[in-house]
């Protein structure tokens, strides 16, 4: 489900069966080289989202992403936002991002860190395998979540 008001509606009327939150944290880096690389990322984390989203549609909510500079991070936005949803009604709150600097929250949130891969210049076929092979790089993280 996205943050829609269609799929809200659903998630308000079946709030027991979804029960995960998907964050996307995205890095905006306005540099001329920074842009070009923070576009692909974005766009990267944004598909793979989405497609996230269509596996398990009907037990999360794909929220829209969280985007930042590295003047405007804080360490402390994660940790304050899982605590909202969780009292929205969220059992699980998962952050996806492209940035490694997240991956030292690891020990205390559910952040999954991805490489970025260029999906721009792939044909549609190519797009779907990755996107399938990364899908499957995430499902052990949703299955421990879970149970």
């Amino acid at each position: 489900m996205n943050f829609i008001v269609k799929d809200v509606e659903q998630f308000q009327a079946q709030k027991q069966f979804i029960d995960t939150a998907i964050v996307p944290l995205v890095h905006l880096d306005f540099s001329d080289q920074g842009m070009k690389q923070s576009s692909s990322a974005s766009e990267y984390l944004m598909t793979l989202t989405n497609f996230i989203e269509q596996q398990f549609k009907g037990r999360l909510l794909l929220f829209p992403p969280f985007s930042y500079t590295m003047g405007s991070k804080s360490d402390t936005m994660p940790a304050t936002l899982e605590k909202e949803l969780k009292e929205a009604g969220f059992k699980a709150v998962v952050f996806i991002t492209c940035d490694h600097s997240w991956t030292e929250y690891k020990e205390y949130l559910n952040i999954i860190w991805l490489p970025a891969i260029p999906l721009e210049s792939m044909d549609q076929a190519v797009k779907q395998r990755i996107l399938e092979d990364q899908l499957k790089q995430v499902i052990p993280t949703f299955t421990k979540i879970w149970i």
